[in-house]
């Protein structure tokens, strides 16, 4: 791998994993419209390492307090209902039904999952569901309104980004708009909740890495896009959420999934 094609991946992750349009979707058309050959799971490891670091940086003062809340909660239950000690908690029970399906599912996932018109199709599915959510959903609550069954419903919604093409960002936003949730406290806790998940599967990720011929350099021009660009896409969508809608998404998703079944059918990519 080339220190530029490290970069333009490293690029593509750091956006892609907080923008509501699938990361892992755009590091598997990416290299294949650009006739270069996959990534490899190490790299992406390295990748996803480098978001991490960009929302552990950007919610360093909200995990602090977190971190504080559970270890309050830890030597004196009386500070379990404490907003700090919940959030924590919620992080954890939030996390299980990504854990369990990936378990359960994961030879589907890094398998026939993986094929460019699965990726396409969810899609465009999730652009549809997200445009009927975002045009019926109330947009009222606040991210301190959050409840113990909104976690289970946002959730297991994560589970189901473990599909390629449905975005875990976009499909936890989803979930948390459908239930009432403000688009910016919705992308709050998306991005929260991702933390323990992405960590995750970067640490499973990693025994790859041992048998990896990319080399240091590319893998540290990687790891540096991915964080620098995933910390200005959270900066960015926040602040896009506070006063637009998620429709520029939802267009984005219908195109980027027809183009698919077009290149497809044109023989011009291969699934």
């Amino acid at each position: 791998m080339t220190i530029l094609q490290a970069a333009v991946l490293g690029v593509v992750q750091g956006v892609t994993e907080f923008l509501p349009v699938s990361s892992t979707a755009h590091l598997r058309i990416v290299p294949a419209v650009l006739g270069w050959t996959d990534p490899g799971a190490a790299f992406t490891a390295v990748l996803q390492l480098g978001t991490l670091a960009a929302v552990l940086a950007f919610f360093a003062s909200d995990l602090a307090g977190i971190a504080r809340g559970a270890m309050a909660a830890l030597t004196n239950p009386a500070r379990r209902r404490d907003p700090q000690a919940r959030e924590a908690a919620y992080l954890v029970v939030g996390t299980l039904p990504v854990v369990i399906v990936g378990v359960l599912f994961k030879s589907a996932i890094r398998g026939g999952l993986r094929a460019l018109p699965v990726i396409a199709a969810a899609l465009i599915v999730v652009a549809i569901a997200l445009a009927i959510v975002e045009r019926l959903a109330r947009h009222q609550r606040a991210f301190e309104d959050i409840t113990w069954t909104d976690v289970l419903i946002i959730g297991g919604a994560q589970a189901l980004a473990l599909i390629p093409g449905v975005s875990r960002s976009g499909i936890t936003i989803l979930a948390a708009m459908a239930i009432g949730l403000r688009r910016d406290a919705a992308a709050r806790f998306s991005f929260l909740l991702s933390i323990p998940a992405v960590a995750g599967a970067a640490v499973f990720e990693m025994k790859h890495l041992l048998h990896s011929d990319v080399g240091a350099l590319p893998m540290a021009v990687g790891l540096l896009a991915a964080a620098a660009t995933g910390y200005a896409s959270i900066a960015w969508l926040l602040r896009f959420l506070r006063t637009r809608t998620m429709f520029p998404f939802v267009g984005y998703r219908i195109a980027l999934g027809l183009t698919i079944f077009g290149l497809l059918a044109g023989g011009l990519l291969q699934s």
